[in-house]
């Protein structure tokens, strides 16, 4: 038996002026369809089929052929975008069916779970998943007739008594897949809005002697989607608050949360402080014990423990444990600081591995090079990795000495304890324990400036 989900992805969203398709705006930097098909894919649903409409190449892409999909042509309502995924209902028809909506996130395993559980053990054609709300407005309320449900009234078509209910359709739905497709046969269009309510399925298959069931979460939050940009704004809003009282549970530190955005995927250790303007995106994994902030940007990053973070911004790259790196620090794709290494102001580090206890104190370049421990740079080196036509990378050895504005011109090797005088140019290796200067012979001219500044030093000498 095979169970499985749709989700309607084909959404435009006039309200929100986007050029994209709703379902892709994105809550915590992710687009709210990847919030909605992780929670399938937690939930054991490998087999999942997304219905695009406007603009899907943006979804296609998005999928990278990891789903299928079914396109919606013309926007004729729920009911008629499940009918688009007809043939992949059919492939396998022993089982059941999950519809989601694509612009709902906060749908959760829980709720998808329990919600099966109960639809199985009910034997249900339709089960709809509801929550209670203190304030349902915009919402379709839920008839009950004893413990089962007897409809779902959309508002627009509600009366004032039913417009009172506060228990309300999320969207989403458990049905039997055999049952699912005699009932989309049985849709029509008779309604204010002319278009084929999924909702409908419902009332169908009471008048057919099936069985219709509710299962209301506890999560009041699955209900909520966006049809604004204020809607939007209220999504991160929540997404933002519900991932810090997890990380606080956990025992991180916030002594404000101001600019503070931590994506969904993050892990930080115990007792570690993130200070405001922070924003730790993608896989990134913290350590204990770090202070991160303020004013941080770290994507995809593995950081160890008591490693502190000054106004740096830091993408797939690892920083093992100690470090200090900032303020206005660049650390680029590939690198990897290991234990103690100090990085200063206005350093970037580009797919590079700097040696333990090495230090990039300030005003310095490091790209594509290999650095070995208790290295000194002085202010100003540069590696110079590309020649126009080629990266080469540079290889400094343990305890070298970087003079300051030193160029070293990859490719190039530094043997162990080599020494640059500063203003050096390196185009060669330097042996172990060398010092390399590289420098021309120093011409003064007397009396040079005097005579250039004559009319402003000397003002007398002119009349």
């Amino acid at each position: 038996m095979m169970n499985q989900a749709i989700i309607l992805a084909g959404g435009h969203g006039d309200r929100m002026k986007a050029a994209i398709p709703k379902p892709m705006l994105r809550v915590l930097d992710v687009p709210m369809l990847g919030w909605v098909i992780r929670a399938c894919e937690k939930s054991g649903l490998s087999r999942i089929c997304v219905v695009t409409g406007y603009k899907a190449q943006y979804i296609e892409l998005y999928l990278n052929d990891r789903y299928r999909t079914a396109y919606q042509a013309e926007q004729l309502g729920t009911g008629h975008a499940v009918m688009q995924a007809e043939k992949f209902l059919r492939e396998f028809e022993e089982g059941n069916t999950l519809v989601l909506c694509g612009d709902a996130p906060f749908m959760d395993q829980e709720t998808i779970q329990r919600a099966l559980q109960q639809h199985q053990a009910q034997e249900n054609d339709v089960t709809v998943v509801t929550a209670l709300l203190d304030h349902p407005q915009g919402y379709g309320r839920v008839l009950r007739s004893e413990s089962m449900i007897a409809a779902i009234v959309e508002e627009k078509d509600a009366t004032d008594a039913q417009r009172a209910i506060k228990e309300v359709n999320s969207g989403a739905y458990w049905f039997r897949t055999k049952s699912l497709l005699e009932l989309l046969d049985g849709l029509s269009q008779s309604n204010v809005q002319g278009e084929y309510y999924l909702t409908d399925t419902v009332g169908l298959a009471l008048e057919r002697g099936g069985r219709a069931g509710v299962y209301c979460t506890e999560n009041a939050d699955v209900v909520l989607g966006a049809n604004t940009r204020q809607d939007l704004l209220h999504l991160n809003e929540t997404a933002r608050q519900r991932v810090l009282d997890l990380h606080m549970d956990n025992g991180v530190n916030f002594v404000c949360t101001d600019g503070i955005l931590i994506g969904n995927d993050v892990e930080i250790g115990a007792e570690t402080t993130i200070l405001p303007g922070t924003i730790l995106k993608g896989k990134t994994k913290i350590g204990v014990k770090c202070t991160i902030g303020p004013n941080c940007l770290i994507e995809n990053c593995t950081i160890g423990d008591q490693v502190t973070l000054n106004a740096v911004q830091a993408y797939d790259s690892v920083i093992e444990d100690a470090v200090k790196a900032g303020p206005f620090v660049h650390i680029r794709p590939n690198s990897h600081l290991k234990n103690g290494v100090k990085i200063g102001d206005f350093v970037e580090i580009k797919n590079s591995t700097v040696g333990e206890q090495t230090a990039v104190a300030h005003l310095t370049y490091v790209g594509d090079s290999d650095v070995g421990k208790k290295v000194n740079f002085g202010c100003g080196t540069v590696t110079v990795n590309y020649d126009g036509m080629t990266k080469n990378r540079c290889e400094i050895g343990d305890n070298c000495f970087i003079g300051c504005n030193t160029n070293l011109i990859a490719p190039v090797k530094l043997g162990k304890g080599a020494y640059t005088a500063a203003g050096t140019t390196v185009t060669q290796d330097v042996p172990e324990y060398a010092l390399a200067v590289e420098r021309a012979d120093l011409k003064l001219k007397e009396g040079y400036s005097k005579k250039k500044l004559r009319s402003k030093l000397f003002p007398s000498d002119d009349k």
